[in-house]
């Protein structure tokens, strides 16, 4: 192996380096420090919550949504603090306020806090007073200078038709202004996540009325974000010309606000695997606004709102009807799909944070998807498309290690130039080159397997990161979260010791190291045995530690990934073995290991 193959492994040794030091050395603390003050943000949330500064009341505007806020002590108590319609689906439990008619009370019945079965399921919404605040509302916005009586945060609705939301019944709820407006909201909602909320005004006065009508997802505190460059979480929106927006929670605390004029698109707020988001009919022209706002107790205020640019003319003695559309659940890659075909919502798929390259990862995703329809596992499904990606690649990999086998072929040859020209690096490297010219060689063509992984590898983790589908799914034995690290610990002998290598201050980060971590190190370790140990002492050290740092990197990452890499490490060690011998190389595996064991003599002219 010459010099420019040399300084190639060093260089994508060093890439990755600096890829995994990034998570450990960067996005591990500001991961930590998120948690400490996600941590502070739901005691002083918990302690004491208060109303929002309001936004202007002016035509086009959303009002604040919000009235005097009451705390409480807990989730519950809130709850039961005001009247309440059930909603109850084969994917959602919960309630709508009949306080301000918010749907404000949702549980994700398909998906529960850990892997026990018996654990909670998620809680999404929650009520305003309670702990952590996040609700939708729908509402209407009147004209400057006009003194209508409208409903707002406090207003009590009752029940005219309907006495449980479910997939098939729908619930209207009523109010009377007593100045000759009557108000409805009728709420429907599919088997999966999407809410459609029609707004009705009834005009018994002697004159025409314009109202405009707006839709709201308010989040009354700081959630905890993963803080990950690959994700992102926080105010989301496809607008206007801006197309996809995506703000963090910092950076609409530090803009304020932010306004876009869009005909349909959506707006809302994304986690790693839930959303929220409101969604005008699609040729209808709106104002859309991100806002944020600090309580009077230092709480946040994060809402994302749209106002339609056209009022609807409630004509006297008639009716007037606006419809939108909510999304309240998790970020199912088929459910999503199925919104944006189904309602034509403008790029809904970006709801799911599929990345820069995207062209990768949700084909990666979907074929993976398609071998866990057949395999019923998506742990298999992931060695399976490992073998589907060699065989496509197989063709280069093929050259790859056949050049590498002409390289130990003509080793005796390159020994002789070393030897002749060791005076003069020049004349050697010249030399070199025409011996690859003569016996037609590419001395880099042995790093393309390498190079190839990068990719699937990023694509990969990116689908283990990102998509639902991955949360909480089992491989066998011990990994029951492929999403996750391998749960078991060999610094303390898997169990045996009581206590917890990742709670050692400092190192701990690096200690999280489970059987398949040693699985993959030590793959990739025989898998550099296939050729003699490198002579080059720079070369030797990058062939004899790479296993170990990579075994410590991958310790923390998702199992599946490490699964992945394990699993095709094994691969490439038989691709390599036949191939080599089909070109008449002789592997000598075991006199590699013994021969990677043995110090080398030092050189009498060092």
């Amino acid at each position: 192996m010459n010099e420019n193959n040399r300084n190639m492994i060093l260089a994508v040794v060093l890439s990755m380096i600096v890829l995994f030091g990034w998570q450990y050395f960067v996005a591990g603390p500001q991961l930590e420090q998120a948690q400490q003050e996600a941590a502070q943000q739901q005691a002083a949330e918990s302690a004491d919550i208060a109303a929002p500064v309001a936004e202007t009341g002016a035509a086009g505007e959303a009002p604040s949504g919000t009235s005097d806020i009451v705390s409480f002590e807990s989730r519950e108590a809130a709850l039961a603090a005001s009247d309440r319609v059930a909603i109850d689906t084969g994917a959602l439990s919960g309630s709508i306020n009949l306080t301000g008619a918010r749907i404000d009370d949702l549980h994700l019945l398909r998906y529960q806090e850990t892997t026990d079965p018996d654990s909670p399921t998620i809680t999404l919404l929650s009520p305003a007073g309670s702990p952590e605040p996040y609700y939708l509302e729908q509402g209407w916005v009147a004209p400057a200078n006009t003194d209508v009586a409208l409903p707002d945060a406090g207003t009590e609705w009752t029940v005219e038709e309907g006495e449980t939301l479910t997939a098939e019944t729908p619930v209207t709820l009523v109010w009377d202004n007593g100045e000759g407006l009557v108000f409805r909201r009728t709420i429907s909602v599919d088997e999966n996540y999407m809410f459609s909320v029609e707004q009705s005004v009834e005009n018994t006065t002697g004159g025409d009325v314009a109202l405009y009508p707006y839709s709201r997802v308010a989040r009354l505190y700081t959630p905890y974000t993963q803080n990950f460059f690959i994700l992102h979480e926080g105010p989301i929106g496809v607008l206007g010309d801006a197309n996809l927006i995506e703000m963090t929670y910092q950076n609409l605390r530090d803009e304020g606000s932010r306004d876009v004029a869009s005909t349909g698109g959506w707006l809302g707020f994304t986690d790693k695997y839930w959303a929220t988001a409101i969604v005008p009919n699609q040729d209808e022209a709106v104002n859309a606004r991100f806002f944020h706002s600090t309580r009077s107790n230092g709480g946040e205020d994060y809402r994302a709102n749209f106002v339609s640019e056209s009022a609807v003319i409630v004509p006297a003695g008639g009716t007037g009807v606006h419809t939108s559309l909510a999304f309240a659940g998790a970020k199912v890659e088929s459910i999503i799909d199925s919104y944006e075909q189904g309602f034509g919502i403008r790029q809904f798929e970006l709801l799911i944070d599929w990345g820069w390259f995207h062209f990768i990862t949700k084909p990666m995703f979907l074929v993976i998807r398609f071998l866990h329809q057949i395999l019923g596992n998506f742990g298999l499904a992931i060695l399976a498309v490992t073998v589907i990606i060699k065989a496509i690649f197989f063709p280069l990999a093929n050259k790859s290690y056949a050049s590498m086998a002409n390289m130990r072929r003509v080793q005796p040859k390159m020994k002789e130039i070393q030897e002749k020209y060791k005076d003069d690096r020049t004349a050697q490297q010249q030399a070199m080159m025409e011996l690859y010219k003569t016996e037609k060689i590419n001395p880099i063509a042995g790093c393309w397997p390498i190079l190839i992984q990068i990719p699937v590898f990023f694509s990969l983790y990116k689908v283990l990161f990102v998509t639902i589908e991955m949360r909480h799914a089992p491989f066998f034995g011990w990994i029951q979260d492929l999403a996750a690290p391998d749960p078991t610990h060999i610094f303390n002998l898997f169990g045996l010791l009581p206590y917890d290598p990742t709670m050692v201050p400092v190192i701990g980060a690096f200690l999280g190291i489970g059987i398949w971590p040693v699985i993959m190190g030590i793959t990739m370790w025989v898998q550099m045995r296939l050729n003699p140990p490198p002579t080059d002492p720079t070369q030797a050290a990058i062939f004899a530690w790479m296993p170990i740092i990579f075994t410590f990197m991958l310790g923390t990452f998702p199992a599946g990934l490490v699964i992945y890499w394990a699993w095709n490490n094994f691969l490439s060690i038989v691709q390599q073995w036949v191939i080599m011998k089909r070109h008449g190389v002789e592997v000598d595996l075991f006199g590699n290991i013994v021969a990677s064991f043995k110090r080398k003599k030092p050189n009498a002219a060092e």
